[in-house]
């Protein structure tokens, strides 16, 4: 047959391709089979005899290639052999498509049966399976079984049997072909509020025949087969990439991913990752819900159903509207109603205040919501003092009966105390209720409800002075603010007028300069200017001391002649014994010159010494000529000054600490030297007598001078560094405040904290003075250095 020319080649190549399409369709087809087999009945088996014949249809699936599933109908038929006489015929009819398919069966010889069937399958022959063992007396019955016609899932069929008398059967097809789902993992990211799906890879069920691409999307769980949207459907294209990352909104219980491939129906899996999550405390379950009053009930929407929240309602009290603060009130859980997948709590029966509220409970997280108006309740009540009792006064709109009862406020509710007491009402005046107070404690509030007709929750009034202390806070704010004016005021006016007359010193200074520069004769006079107008001090100083009947700075010691008539040690020495005998102070003022002097002086002691009874250099009959010669040179120099003024060659010359510091730039003094060997004498004796140093105290000044420049030998002598130690050196000198003696008790302090505060604004001032004096004699350098060049 296949033995044709080359001019049949077109012929040919359609009988070809018919022969492959044959061979295609016998694949997708189920090979169809007819087996018949002797079965007896008996007295145990489930049917009997009168129902035959029997037909029954069943579901079954076959593989026509590796990668499909199709799904068939399978035909029973049960019958008795005599029944059979001929033919017999199985129709099947799918009622979608009024598809009809005839099975035909007859009986042949030899137990044999041919039965034929439409195209692909014409048919064939099938021997009768019989029985070994028979029981006597038992029926002999034939079961035909005819596997299969091929259907579609879900599909109606109808199949009809040609028998006496003749059956029929309505029968859906069930779909038992495994649907596959695409295997991912999942990686959760709670607080970036993220889920990362991964499709896996490797060998599925019937994975070649289907689509490369993967639907994923977020939905909040409903119920076990429903899944709202969250998030618009995604494809993950497998080629391309394995997995996406999906952002949701809230943390919630019912958030769900659901992961299927893109064929029609396909079978989805769902994966809920928040099921037992603690989530976040709850917080994004309040953020994500709404509250609504809705005449007699209040509803609770939320993304999730009732069931996955399992919320709680309680009812609280806000002792001050819009308070973040709501006090629970015992024993009033609302019952909740879950209709349509909202959650609903009837509060017909609560009072309608617009302080009462609802608490609701998510584990140990809480939400208050405060649903009533103004005006919506019928009744008012407010509490206050009463004679050893707290009294409750009611208005209502309606005849009613109320209960009040003591209670302590907790934090955790108002705790009942004592017994209740009740009013009836049946006008709208207002009527008191007296509560007497049986027990004093803090936080004691009283309850009012209303119990006739009863009303659900409990008011907590609690008396003005429990909450309302602004009075109190006002009263210390302005207490405070007075303070801090009187203090301003009063720092205010020490500054501007000086400490003269709050702090003082009443033990007379001596001061001894060290050297004859002005950058060290200035601060010097600046400080005895402070001593003396601020503190009335009664300094005394070489530099000031002149004749007995002078009127300057040198007029306050009028208790004795002055340099120029006694001479520099005979001067000094007298000076410190009247100084000695007033318990004042002897300050010695070091500075890097007096460090030489000192090393001189004393040598030429130490060497007057060992000489054999001859007094000389350091000798204090030596010191008393020197100064008597001083003597009569300053007096020089104060006749020589006198007529100067008198010629008008000198204008306008002040006697001040600083005019004074100027002159002795221009013309040497012969005093400072023998004052300052006297004092350091003095200081000796003192030394050598009692080993302490007695009335006396070095001072030297800041950035002019170095503690290493005062020598060894005299470390035992107080030293004190100006600006810096200011304060200790007036507490050195005995300075006090007024007033200070008469003061008793604790009020002793005051008077130390006001002079320490005034020693620290002299410090001040002295390191300003000290400024305005270095910046004065600069000039006057630069100026005398003008003159000489021209």
């Amino acid at each position: 047959m296949f033995m044709m020319s080359c001019g049949n080649g077109p012929a040919r190549a359609v009988l070809l391709l018919c022969l492959l399409l044959l061979l295609h369709a016998a694949e997708e087809k189920p090979r169809a089979k007819l087996t018949v087999t002797e079965i007896q009945h008996h007295n145990g088996s489930t049917w009997n005899l009168e129902s035959l014949p029997q037909l029954s249809l069943s579901t079954s699936w076959f593989s026509p290639s590796q990668a499909s599933c199709s799904a068939c109908v399978h035909v029973r038929v049960r019958m008795k052999a005599a029944d059979f006489t001929g033919t017999l015929s199985i129709t099947y009819l799918e009622l979608s498509t009024n598809s009809r398919r005839i099975i035909s069966i007859e009986n042949v010889k030899n137990r044999t049966l041919q039965w034929r069937g439409p195209l692909p399958f014409n048919g064939g022959k099938t021997k009768i399976k019989r029985l070994r063992l028979r029981n006597i007396g038992h029926q002999i019955l034939w079961e035909l079984v005819y596997d299969c016609f091929p259907a579609d899932a879900g599909r109606e069929v109808y199949v009809s049997l040609s028998s006496k008398p003749k059956r029929e059967d309505r029968y859906i097809v069930q779909d038992i072909c495994p649907d596959p789902v695409p295997e991912f993992d999942l990686f959760v990211e709670e607080v970036a509020r993220s889920l990362t799906v991964t499709v896996a890879t490797g060998d599925r069920t019937y994975q070649p025949a289907l689509s490369p691409e993967v639907y994923t999307r977020l939905c909040y769980r409903q119920t076990d087969s429903e899944c709202s949207n969250l998030s618009p459907l995604i494809t993950i294209d497998t080629n391309r990439a394995l997995s996406v990352t999906l952002r949701f909104p809230y943390l919630l219980h019912c958030v769900c991913v659901q992961v299927y491939y893109t064929h029609l129906d396909a079978r989805r899996t769902t994966v809920c990752p928040f099921v037992n999550s603690s989530l976040d405390e709850g917080r994004d379950v309040w953020r994500s819900s709404f509250v609504t009053l809705y005449g007699s009930n209040l509803a609770l929407s939320s993304p999730c159903p009732a069931a996955y929240l399992k919320l709680s309602a309680s009812l609280c009290w806000q002792h001050q509207r819009n308070a973040s603060h709501c006090t629970p009130i015992l024993n009033s859980t609302l019952e909740d109603i879950v209709e349509k997948r909202a959650l609903k709590y009837n509060i017909s029966a609560v009072d309608q205040h617009p302080q009462m509220c609802v608490q609701l409970s998510f584990r140990s997280s809480f939400d208050v919501h405060c649903p009533f108006l103004p005006g919506m309740s019928k009744w008012e009540a407010y509490v206050g003092p009463g004679s050893q009792s707290l009294r409750v006064y009611l208005t209502s709109n309606i005849p009613a009966s109320f209960a009040a009862q003591l209670c302590v406020w907790q934090d955790k509710g108002c705790v009942a105390r004592g017994a209740i007491y009740l009013v009836n009402m049946d006008g709208t005046r207002e009527t008191p209720l007296n509560l007497p107070l049986s027990f004093l404690t803090e936080g004691l509030c009283v309850q009012v409800w209303r119990s006739d007709p009863p009303q659900y929750g409990r008011r907590i009034l609690c008396p003005d002075y429990s909450h309302r202390r602004w009075g109190l806070y006002a009263v210390a704010a302005l207490t405070l603010l007075v303070t801090v004016a009187m203090l301003g005021r009063l720092i205010h006016y020490v500054t501007k007028n000086g400490v003269t007359g709050w702090l003082f010193i009443q033990r007379p200074v001596l001061l001894v300069c060290s050297s004859e520069l002005s950058a060290h004769v200035s601060p010097v006079c600046a400080l005895a200017s402070i001593l003396q107008g601020e503190l009335c001090a009664d300094v005394r100083m070489a530099l000031w001391a002149q004749i007995s009947n002078g009127d300057g700075p040198g007029a306050m010691e009028r208790s004795g002649a002055g340099v120029a008539e006694l001479g520099p040690v005979p001067w000094m020495y007298g000076q410190w014994d009247a100084v000695r005998e007033a318990g004042g102070r002897v300050l010695i003022i070091w500075s890097p010159e007096a460090k030489e002097t000192y090393k001189s002086w004393r040598e030429e002691r130490d060497g007057g010494n060992r000489r054999d009874g001859k007094k000389t250099g350091g000798s204090k009959g030596e010191e008393m000529r020197q100064g008597e010669s001083g003597g009569e040179e300053l007096k020089g120099l104060e006749k020589t000054r006198d007529k100067q003024e008198q010629a008008g060659m000198k204008k306008g010359v002040e006697r001040k600490v600083e005019g004074r510091s100027g002159e002795e730039e221009r013309e040497p003094s012969s005093v400072t030297g023998p004052v300052f060997r006297a004092a350091l004498s003095c200081l000796q004796g003192a030394l050598q007598g009692t080993g302490e140093s007695h009335g006396f105290a070095l001072v030297y000044f800041q950035d002019l001078c170095h503690s290493r420049d005062i020598p060894k030998d005299l470390r035992g002598v107080p030293r004190y560094c100006l600006p810096r130690d200011f304060g200790s050196l007036i507490r050195e000198l005995g300075g006090m405040a007024r007033g200070r003696n008469n003061v008793i008790g604790s009020w002793h302090c005051w008077p130390r904290l006001l002079s320490k505060t005034l020693s620290l604004w002299l410090a001040r001032r002295l390191t300003r003075k000290m400024s305005c004096h270095g910046r004065t004699h600069r000039k006057k350098r630069v100026q005398n250095r003008n003159c000489r060049r021209k």
